[in-house]
């Protein structure tokens, strides 16, 4: 838990996306952002479970096809926020107490495609958890989705601590001066993960 909570505190795609929108559209937006990429995590910890993340690891055709579609979707993201042109509706919708960010399937959709098309996070599932399988475990598929289910639960304190923060930002001074800005940071911030991502080469197995 320990280990999940230091790396849980590191931002990559996913904290950027709870922490975009839980600036826009406030505590029950973010809290959307989180159960639609807790969604996405249970995705990549059962694909690995069942050893379709060996497959990713081990397949070239398949690990860039996804790696390609998951960059595409991050560059998107970055494209259409850099886009956004004037005043950014961010102040107002803090003024008007909602934010424009769409429907609550909107948002989770959002954050479950941003966890999902990352094959790094199965990559990453497949290197991290099986540390802590002790060798004598007869059923190790299951003792691994235990501990991915630990892990993907151990996250909801720290992004939700994220949602509260940024929520407390969103009712400030500062926010309601200088939000203007945040489609334009958050649009680099994705270009640069998408491009990342579509750098990353297949692990060799």
């Amino acid at each position: 838990m320990l280990a999940g909570w230091v790396l849980n505190l590191t931002p990559g795609p996913d904290v950027l996306y709870i922490v975009s929108r839980s600036l826009r559209g406030g505590r029950r937006t973010g809290f959307a952002a989180i159960a639609g990429i807790s969604a996405g995590c249970l995705v990549h910890v059962a694909l690995a479970s069942l050893g379709l993340g060996v497959l990713l690891a081990t397949s070239a055709i398949l690990f860039t096809v996804i790696k390609w579609v998951g960059a595409a979707y991050l560059l998107w993201v970055g494209v259409r926020l850099l886009r956004n042109t004037g005043e950014s509706t961010l102040q107002a919708d803090i003024a008007a107490n909602s934010g424009s960010v769409g429907s609550w399937w909107q948002v989770f959709a959002g954050g479950f495609l941003t966890n999902v098309l990352n094959p790094k996070v199965v990559l990453f599932f497949l290197a991290f958890l099986p540390q802590f399988i002790a060798p004598s475990v007869q059923n190790k598929a299951l003792a691994f989705a235990l501990l991915g289910l630990v892990f993907t639960v151990n996250a909801l304190p720290i992004n939700a601590a994220y949602v509260l923060a940024a929520d407390r930002v969103r009712s400030s001074r500062w926010a309601a001066r200088g939000m203007q800005w945040l489609d334009k940071v958050a649009g680099v911030l994705f270009i640069g993960f998408g491009l990342r991502l579509a750098l990353t080469a297949r692990p060799t197995p």
